[in-house]
């Protein structure tokens, strides 16, 4: 399949899913969820939904088990606002590249506060 419709197919659905676990979603197990990407493959069968989750690694768990409990539920809703033939399955993985950014945020600072002090 055409990599531009691919990606334009992951970008609405990343769009869809983001308003429907902001506002539709009421599982408490759900924290605070963002959709950071989306990969669809090439036959729009499955969809890979990268999250990012706020909190500690317990709530984290819990909010993946909560988002793999409501994937039929986000898959009929994604079918009413997406015009497609086939909605993907959804599996959902957990994001950790912005916990990873602030971790080498945190020790640059580190270094810079030291180098300072040596100053």
């Amino acid at each position: 399949m055409n990599k531009t419709r691919m990606s334009r197919v992951g970008e609405e659905i990343k769009k869809e899913l983001s308003l429907i676990l902001q506002r539709g979603l009421k599982d408490p197990r759900v924290g605070f969820v963002t959709v950071t990407d989306v990969e669809v493959s090439s036959d729009l069968q499955l969809a890979k939904v990268f999250v990012s989750i706020f909190g500690s690694e317990e709530q984290r768990k819990e909010s993946l088990v909560g988002l793999a409990k409501a994937k039929g539920y986000l898959r009929t809703e994604i079918g009413k606002r997406v015009k497609l033939r086939h909605i993907p399955d959804f599996v959902f993985k957990l994001d950790e590249s912005i916990d990873y950014g602030s971790k080498i945020e945190s020790i640059l600072r580190e270094i810079s506060t030291e180098g300072e002090k040596q100053e």
